[in-house]
């Protein structure tokens, strides 16, 4: 076996290793902000709604930066280490410090630094797999990320019960501890960053000419990115407040069981994002990248007002497994719909980062969308209305965006054929 293949093999394991651990550090303290802050500090919902899309406005301003940043360095182990420090210091210091602009600054501080996960993830995992294998490298970092989330929330709800919901402060530093070491591990003569950034391997297009990469122009002339940067904005403006707001629901119920609840929650949905994530990046090359997106807005009409139909913690819980279908299936088609589109452009990252600002967008606005609902109209109407954000989404997936994917369909394939330069790519 040669070198360069026992190099990828190792990337490739350390890969799983960091999307495993990272999936509790690259959030921070997520949902779980939610419940310590109803609970443990009583403060409203519209107010837990505006300091969350506050911090989620500070990682908005950071990611296409990010994304640019992760297309010209080569140093992407490190800056990565460096963010899950942050990210954990941040976190640590919010029971010390839990007022509301102490709050909203250190977990502004905490999205900015997160920003950077995605890009460098995905980049990565190009760099180390190539454009032919992407897809299924996609799949399995996600596949091991919802792992490490189930397994992360799994320990959150049981020892939440014993010891109080403070515990997620300490399991986040563990988890960052062992990132750090399984980012590290990733051999960096086997990432080409010239691939991971959307160009061919080393740099060097068919022809044998070096490439360069095409203008910025390309964020705002590709009408296929555009239409899946709106996609993606409506997405997340229906689907981020509500796990939020379900652990909302069942902390009311029961005060004293808010985490271990919400971390059943999560564990639910991450279960069932693992055989999601498994199935896009076995069959989403053959079926088509457009169909999977499709289904994963499809879900959030269906999860909004499934939610309306009970408070029973066990149907909420149940009906959080759908969340883990939709979430799941986005996770692993996202980057492969945003590769599709920048193929050979050397764009991937700042594409990446700029879509996941409006992702930011629609999720900061989601928290405080619903919050002002519930406290005017109640759960059910803020459940109602996130459906129905998520339906217009699917409307524009469904008539507008082309199918991306050049396997599933030869009338289509021309859209990644014909990515080399930034006018090819708006042609698509």
């Amino acid at each position: 076996m040669s070198s360069d293949s026992v190099s990828r093999q190792r990337a490739n394991r350390a890969l799983d290793a960091a999307n495993f651990f990272l999936a509790d550090v690259r959030d921070g303290l997520g949902p779980y902000l939610a419940v310590y802050l109803l609970t443990d500090q009583k403060w409203d919902e519209a107010s837990i709604g505006v300091v969350m899309s506050i911090a989620s406005f500070a990682g908005i301003v950071a990611q296409t930066p990010a994304g640019a940043a992760v297309d010209t360095i080569r140093a992407k182990r490190l800056v990565m280490a460096c963010a899950a420090l942050i990210v954990t210091c941040v976190s640590l210091i919010l029971p010390l410090c839990p007022g509301f602009w102490p709050v909203a600054v250190s977990q502004g501080i905490a999205h900015a630094a997160g920003a950077i996960f995605p890009p460098a993830i995905a980049a990565v995992s190009l760099g180390v797999a190539g454009h032919r294998a992407f897809t299924v490298r996609v799949g399995r970092n996600e596949s091991f990320n919802h792992a490490g989330n189930a397994a992360a929330a799994t320990i959150a709800g049981g020892t939440a019960y014993f010891f109080g919901p403070q515990v997620v402060f300490y399991l986040l530093a563990f988890m960052a501890i062992a990132s750090l070491v399984s980012v590290l591990a990733i051999p960096e003569d086997a990432i080409d960053h010239e691939l991971a950034r959307g160009l061919h391997d080393h740099g060097i297009n068919l022809d044998g000419a070096r490439e360069q990469p095409s203008s910025l122009s390309i964020l705002l002339t590709c009408r296929p990115l555009l239409l899946f940067a709106v996609c993606v904005m409506l997405f997340h403006l229906a689907n981020a407040a509500m796990l939020p707001l379900v652990g909302q629901k069942l902390a009311l119920q029961d005060k004293g069981l808010g985490t271990s609840l919400m971390s059943a929650c999560i564990t639910a949905a991450q279960i069932a994002m693992v055989p999601m994530a498994m199935l896009v990046g076995a069959r989403a090359d053959r079926w088509g990248h457009k169909r999977f997106f499709l289904a994963a807005l499809l879900i959030l009409p269906l999860r909004g007002a499934l939610y309306t139909l009970s408070d029973n913690k066990a149907w909420l819980v149940g009906v959080q497994l759908l969340d883990g279908i939709g979430a799941g299936i986005f996770g692993a088609i996202f980057p492969v719909i945003v590769a599709d589109l920048t193929r050979n452009t050397g764009r991937f990252n700042v594409a990446q980062g700029a879509i996941i600002t409006a992702q930011g967008i629609g999720a900061a606005l989601s928290t405080t969308f619903a919050g002002l609902i519930v406290v005017k109209a109640g759960y059910s109407a803020a459940f109602l209305s996130l459906g129905a954000v998520a339906g217009i989404g699917f409307a524009i997936c469904w008539f507008a965006l082309p199918e991306t994917c050049a396997h599933s369909n030869a009338g289509t394939s021309r859209m990644t054929q014909t990515t080399s330069s930034a006018s090819g790519i708006a042609a698509g």
